[in-house]
């Protein structure tokens, strides 16, 4: 698994065996098509995006899961979906040993993008 600092996202999954990697490899293509516009990076040495309005997702692979952060766990949209997966109050863990679900992710990252699209609108009107 991983063990030094990566400097980019593609460096980050190359540390990962061949099966997590394609898993890290269609979780970040999910997370590039339902926003697009976002720039990769790398914060807390794990995989980021982030748009004009912030830090939009992180995602990790871990021994058994892969995390993605914020969840949206206290939104009704998501609570009942998202209570099928371990993780704490802003995180989801997604197990290795069962199918990824990429169409939750993409409505995470779309939520995401309208959250922080709100937040910058909020803090325009502020000054």
């Amino acid at each position: 698994m991983q063990r030094k600092a990566p400097k980019n996202i593609d460096d980050y999954i190359a540390g990962f065996p061949k099966d997590v990697q394609k898993l890290l490899t269609k979780v970040r293509a999910t997370i590039r098509k339902a926003a697009p516009k976002a720039e990769e990076g790398i914060s807390y040495q794990i995989p980021a995006f982030i748009n004009q309005d912030g830090y939009l997702i992180y995602f990790a692979a871990f021994k058994n899961h892969i995390s993605v952060y914020p969840a949206p766990r206290g939104v009704d949209n998501f609570k009942k979906e998202l209570a099928a997966y371990g993780g704490g109050k802003g995180t989801v863990r997604f197990p290795l040993d069962k199918p990824i679900p990429f169409d939750l992710i993409t409505r995470i990252v779309k939520f995401r993008l309208e959250q922080n699209a709100e937040k910058a609108k909020a803090k325009g009107k502020k000054r």
